[in-house]
């Protein structure tokens, strides 16, 4: 029998921006001063669920594309984790991931503002853990403190002087520098968890106020991780199935096979190949513009690429249109700046590259690099076809590259006292599973973390470009309006542009397909990871 059209491939515009930004989005305001949208909620269903409420039978499947065994929600970064811990754990507030909005989570409603630099949040009624505990304030503090030290999150954090307990249901914090426009997004990437748990708790199975808890976990390939619903959750967005199960399959194939035969009911990361082949098989595919992105990152302490116009020259050599025509089907935009011009906060940066070859030669020569020789180390993942064209793209400059596709181990790209093995990396990254505020995206890769410190270096650069960002960032986070914000990461902006001690080679669409024949109120988001978040399975 012919099988009925159901769904045509879709395009979905990426909503973002920051919080002193989001007016212009057409976003609710998420201030910290009482003049906040207290009562935003996420864009699926989810809000219409009553608190407490029972499951509404079926299971959720999904098929992920990304591996990790790492299920602590301290630090996290892993894109299929990270998709977990917004199910399991709750922050005190947090965000939609459909519009970047926050909403109160542990929270019982905005922080209240004692001074510039003091708040104070109140814990809502019930809160409990999955093992039936009273969620309390110590359990913030300690989540906290733990995040604030971590090398990571740390970074997203830093403005946070001290965190402590006012009583037993009051969370007092202290800020170094006001911080009100960001606030409430910024408290979102910490998770709370019982302060009882140890390590090992937190790296095997940990528990959190969630919606959902584990119930098995194996993240590596071929793997599943099984969730059943939080019995003692009281929030707004109550678990709407009886279980839920989510196939880890990295290969391409498989994981389009799934969703073809609807063994499951959400695919992530659709390959562009595939697309219309779901689509005829009945499934929907969204494509939304977000900030995912395939990016070189440079050993910046490691000669030619300590030299900027070396770095330059790889960009002017390499076709990025060219790339998004042939490897993405289309389906990214070209860098103009560091954000896609689709968030409200983008700027076209003073320095744009496009393909020039003779421009990369000059460059070159200027630095006094010849016959440059190098190894490209390349994620084996989606980034991993990108590599011949732009090998081939390179060499048209007089640059010969010799490809190293492996699984990278990030522990190996960690600060050290010795420069580190390698010249380029060819890797993807997208930080807005933590929100998509300008500062937020711009601490992940340039702040002062383990990405400055190790991996690209830049901090040890010597340069004082780094001080210089750092400056200018600082500015911005204390700035009490919205011109002089924007006009400061404007700045921002063109420095990385010029620097690009690590740079987008574009902004890429998110493909997530799904069997709306089996599945209401989901909604595909512009990051990595699911939502199940106010989902069902179709009777």
């Amino acid at each position: 029998m012919e099988q009925p059209m159901k769904a045509s491939l879709s395009r979905r515009t990426f909503l973002a921006g920051s919080a002193v930004a989001a007016a212009a989005a057409g976003l609710s305001l998420a201030g910290c001063s009482g003049g906040g949208d207290t009562t935003s909620t996420p864009s699926t269903d989810a809000g219409t669920t009553d608190p407490g409420a029972a499951a509404q039978g079926g299971t959720l499947t999904g098929a992920c594309a990304y591996t990790s065994t790492n299920v602590n929600p301290i630090g996290n970064s892993s894109a299929l984790m990270l998709g977990a811990t917004w199910h399991v754990f709750e922050g005190l507030y947090d965000l939609d991931l459909h519009t970047y909005k926050t909403y109160n989570a542990l929270a019982a409603g905005d922080p209240t503002k004692v001074s510039d630099t003091e708040y104070e949040v109140a814990l809502r009624d019930g809160a409990k853990f999955s093992d039936g505990t009273d969620v309390t304030s110590a359990d913030v503090v300690n989540a906290f403190e733990k995040n604030m030290a971590d090398p990571t999150y740390g970074a997203f954090l830093e403005f946070i002087d001290t965190v402590s307990a006012k009583d037993d249901k009051t969370v007092a914090f202290t800020l170094k520098y006001p911080f009100d426009s960001l606030l409430k997004g910024r408290m979102s990437v910490v998770k709370v968890f019982p302060a009882s748990l140890t390590e090992d708790d937190l790296k095997t199975k940990p528990i959190g106020s969630g919606p959902w808890m584990y119930d098995t976990i194996n993240g590596d390939d071929g793997g599943s991780i099984e969730f059943v619903p939080n019995t003692n959750y009281n929030g707004k967005y109550a678990a709407t199935a009886d279980k839920m199960h989510w196939d880890i399959t990295l290969d391409n194939t498989a994981r389009t096979t799934a969703l073809q035969e609807a063994t499951v009911q959400v695919m992530e990361s659709v390959p562009d190949a595939n697309a219309d082949q779901l689509v005829a098989a009945g499934a929907t595919v969204d494509y939304i513009q977000g900030f995912n992105q395939a990016f070189l990152m440079f050993n910046t302490l490691k000669e030619p690429f300590n030299d900027k116009r070396v770095r330059q020259a790889f960009f002017y050599a390499i076709d990025a249109d060219k790339l998004i025509n042939n490897q993405m089907a289309g389906h990214a935009s070209p860098v103009t700046g560091f954000l896609p011009k689709e968030h409200a906060n983008y700027h076209e940066a003073s320095t744009v590259y496009k393909r020039d070859v003779e421009k990369a030669k000059s460059l070159l020569k200027e630095a006094g690099v010849e016959n440059l020789e190098f190894t490209m180390v390349t994620n084996n993942n989606w980034v991993k076809d990108l590599a011949a064209q732009i090998q081939e793209d390179l060499k048209e400059a007089g640059i010969t590259m010799k490809n190293d596709e492996q699984k990278i181990n990030w522990s190996e790209y960690a600060e050290s006292a010795d420069v580190l093995p390698y010249d380029v990396m060819l890797t993807p990254g997208d930080p807005t599973c933590f929100g998509n505020d300008p500062d937020l995206l711009m601490s992940w890769w340039y702040g002062d973390n383990i990405w400055t410190q190790g991996r690209t270096c830049w901090k040890k650069a010597g340069d004082g470009k780094f001080e210089e960002l750092q400056t200018l960032m600082q500015t911005a986070r204390e700035a009490t309006d919205e011109k002089t914000q924007q006009e400061t990461w404007n700045k921002c902006f063109d420095l990385l542009a010029e620097e690009v001690p690590l740079y987008p080679l574009f902004h890429r669409e998110l493909a997530t397909g799904y069997q709306a024949e089996q599945i209401t109120g989901f909604e595909p988001i512009a990051t990595t990871g699911l939502v199940f978040l106010g989902a069902s399975v179709k009777a």
